[in-house]
């Protein structure tokens, strides 16, 4: 053969075997290459197919490795590693290396975080009910309270109080809303309340401004947290820094005076980024001679140490002055104007600020961790003269020129409820993950060092203006934790067990600066938890969920005002549920969850449970059973357009939400309520929303529907005079919002209305009766710079 055909014949054996090996690359896979921010490479992510998880890679010291996986236009994986955000990727068949980079996991702890990082790959995984409204949801809306934002998510009761959602009173699932003392709220995963062991009471909280998105977590996944763990986990998520500069001008307007502006500024100077938000809310609140006005601040400082550790910084400042009551109306006072206020000189007077640090780790290639420290100062002055309906007003009786409500803007005196709080902690959580045969482990794990520090002052004044008086009550009162969690998820094929457990062990002291009387005690608590995950299909994951409900007492309810100690356990509950969450079609997603709460150990009046010697006793047992829906449908996944059609429901049926066992009226302690229904326990609640959008417009009206409900234990129907007893009516409210985008602008211009049809409903009888918020229609424009 001559030299030029050995050459022809060599020159086409080189280009079968390349046709050959671009084939075999093709079939065999793709390699991945993962890369930080910063172009750095990261050892250890792992990359998973989509398609079959058990093929996966992890990347080498040069952040690349090999996924074996067959290549057509629809192949997909995920890619994750310790200390960044997840990330999903497409991979094509005619590529040969894809580049992936990576953001860091840093500036808040999600409660799915524990999971993975909140993506849809850790909803999968999450042991028990859980619901998100997302950055885009919260921004389309244009809520004006964070109330507004919760009553789209299944099993929360939100009721309304001053109508700005200042001081939140928030149910799930039955428990009392009365200032969310029995749910767990939290920011960026760090309590938000100023005393969540010794005095979980909502008197602050800030503007829904300050927030991206919130997560709710009702499942047995809420050992993770505490100290509450009855009812549910509120998780509120602010922004983090942006990768570029973003100006954004907020400005929103009226009727009943209503100003809402925001000012926020981010950005990232190489390994260091920033953002601030500035808001100012100002307006008439839902009664006459109600005025809120608050200005708030918050910042997050971000900072790369190296690739494998971060620092966040946060502060806050709330300033709330306001004219606002505390008593509602009597049934005489409601029927003659549903929105008077006759205490036009209480005052309602704020301040808190509060800090954090927090460092995200990553310790190697299967452990990371998240430290957090924070500290918070929170201090209110509510000077009042009347704290309920049957006080008109307050100090009838104890001045002597105080003969009733014809003196109450002259001679009549005032109450001063003076409360300081200090509260500080740390917090280490750690994730581990690895392999044991086939088995996939994630262990999750941590411990919470908590103090908390209340000075409460009563001052009783001489004017109905006074800021100052007669010291009547003046307690110190400290509490100091220690707890701890564990929670395993034993991953075989497509079914994960989550076993957990959180110990919380609690010191109690109270000390009466005025006669010197001093107690202390202590409990500790053992709380486990179980959960089960299948993923029977694709895009449906059942989940089932079992743990046991903590709420610990209050220092006030465990230790008396004279220093004795009270022989309280902590209320209890068995948490059950078992439900099902699928996305079978990227238009369609929906959750269905059937729950049960066995409440015991409520702490109630001695005397109402047949007690003796004590204040306060466990006696209360209530039972709370019934179904929760969400479903979410976007006719642009199905058919591929520009043009959407949105319809979202949420709907809570809280069948049975009674009193059980030998329980005795707080009203009439010889009258038995044992079957009764739970006052302030709807047993149906709904959230309708029909939307569309189409380019730079969305448009959505949206009902919202609470069903009638009791006001008392005894179940009454005709109203009391003084209007704290009745039944408390069904409510309907339609809300609209439009929202249209002006690209070249980069403004967003948006009008919406709440309570459309402007009907007056009872929201509250417990203080005597407070009506809803009067239809509020609002206009204004945001712009991005």
């Amino acid at each position: 053969m001559s030299f030029k055909g050995s050459s022809v014949l060599a020159l086409k054996i080189t280009l079968i075997l390349l046709m050959y090996a671009q084939a075999a690359l093709s079939q065999d896979g793709i390699f991945i290459v993962v890369k930080d921010e910063f172009s750095n490479p990261i050892t250890g992510a792992t990359v998973i197919s989509t398609k079959d998880s058990n093929i996966s890679c992890i990347t080498d010291r040069s952040g690349k490795c090999l996924l074996k996986t067959t290549l057509n236009a629809k192949t997909q994986a995920l890619v994750k590693a310790k200390g960044y955000l997840e990330k999903r990727i497409d991979l094509n068949a005619g590529s040969e290396t894809v580049e992936v980079i990576l953001d860091p996991l840093i500036a808040h702890v999600s409660v799915t975080s524990v999971y993975l990082s909140g993506g849809e790959e850790s909803l999968r995984g999450i042991p028990g009910s859980f619901q998100m409204v997302d950055k885009e949801s919260l921004e389309k809306a244009r809520n004006f309270t964070s109330s507004e934002a919760l009553r789209r998510v299944t099993g929360i009761h939100a009721r309304e109080e001053e109508g700005f959602g200042l001081r939140p009173n928030i149910s799930i699932r039955g428990t009392l809303p009365t200032r969310s003392t029995k749910v767990l709220l939290l920011e960026d995963g760090v309590p938000l309340t100023y005393a969540p062991y010794g005095d979980n009471a909502s008197y602050y909280h800030p503007p829904i401004e300050r927030f991206e998105a919130i997560e709710v977590l009702k499942g047995s996944g809420q050992i993770a947290y505490g100290p509450m763990t009855v009812a549910g986990v509120i998780n509120y998520l602010t922004p983090n820094p942006p990768a570029k500069r973003e100006t954004t001008l907020r400005f929103t307007g009226g009727n009943r005076d209503i100003f809402d502006g925001n000012l926020s500024y981010g950005q990232t100077f190489g390994k260091f980024g920033l953002i601030l938000n500035l808001t100012r809310k100002q307006g008439q609140g839902a009664r006459d001679n109600v005025r809120i006005g608050l200005s708030d601040f918050s910042s997050k400082f971000s900072l790369q140490l190296n690739t494998k550790n971060y620092l966040t910084f946060k502060f806050s400042h709330l300033k709330e002055d306001s004219r606002v009551t505390y008593s509602g109306l009597t049934e005489a006072e409601y029927a003659a104007n549903p929105r008077q206020n006759p205490f036009r000189n209480d005052s309602f007077n704020a301040f808190r600020t509060g800090f954090s640090v927090q460092h995200t780790g990553v310790i190697g290639n299967h452990l990371s961790s998240v430290t957090t420290a924070y500290i918070h100062y929170f201090s209110r002055d509510w000077w009042r003269q009347s704290s309920n309906s049957n006080e008109r007003p307050n100090r009838l009786g104890s001045d002597p020129d105080c003969r009733g409500m014809q003196d109450l803007y002259t001679t009549c005196g005032n109450q001063g409820r003076l409360r300081d709080y200090l509260t500080w902690g740390i917090e280490p959580r750690f994730n581990a993950n690895f392999n044991l045969g086939k088995a996939k482990n994630e262990v999750n794990f941590g411990f919470r060092i908590h103090a908390e520090q209340q000075d409460r002052l009563q001052k009783n004044g001489d004017f109905p203006w006074s800021r100052d008086g007669v010291v009547v009550e003046n307690n110190l009162r400290r509490n100091f934790a220690i707890s701890g969690f564990v929670q395993h998820r034993l991953i075989l094929g497509r079914v994960a067990f989550i076993p957990g457990v959180r110990i919380e062990k609690i010191k109690y002291y109270r000390l009466n600066r005025l006669n010197s009387a001093r107690g202390k005690t202590e409990i500790t608590e053992v709380i486990p938890g179980l959960g089960i995950t299948a993923n029977v299909f694709k895009g449906t994951t059942i989940f089932v969920g079992a743990h046991r409900g903590f709420a610990p007492p209050r220092t006030e309810d465990i230790i008396s005002n004279n220093g004795g100690v009270v022989d309280l356990e902590s209320e209890k509950s068995w948490n059950y549920e078992i439900g099902v969450r699928t996305r079978l079609y990227k238009a369609l997603r929906t959750e269905f969850t059937l729950f049960q709460m066995d409440y015991e150990n409520q702490i109630v009046p001695a005397s109402l449970a047949g007690g003796v010697g004590a204040t306060f006793t466990n006696a209360g047992k209530t039972l709370h059973q019934g179904a929760e829906l969400f479903m979410r449908f976007d006719s642009a996944e199905l058919i591929k357009t520009r043009f959407n059609i949105y319809f979202q429901v949420t709907h809570t049926e809280l069948s049975t939400a009674e009193f059980r066992g030998k329980r005795y009226s707080a009203i009439n302690p010889s009258v038995l309520i044992t079957g009764n229904r739970l006052p302030y326990a709807p047993k149906r609640l709904s959230d309708i929303m029909l939307g569309v959008s189409y380019l730079d417009l969305d448009a959505f009206v949206e009902t919202n529907y609470i069903s009638r409900q009791f006001g008392d234990d005894l179940n009454r129907i005709d109203p009391t005079p003084n209007g704290q007893q009745g039944i408390i009516p069904a409510q309907t409210y339609v809300n609209a919002t439009l929202n249209y985008r002006v690209e070249k602008w980069k403004t967003v211009f948006y009008i919406t209305t709440k309570n459309l049809l402007d009907r007056t409903f009872i929201v509250d009888r417990s203080r005597g009766i407070l009506p809803s918020m009067p239809r509020l229609v609002q206009v204004g424009f945001k712009r991005t710079f």
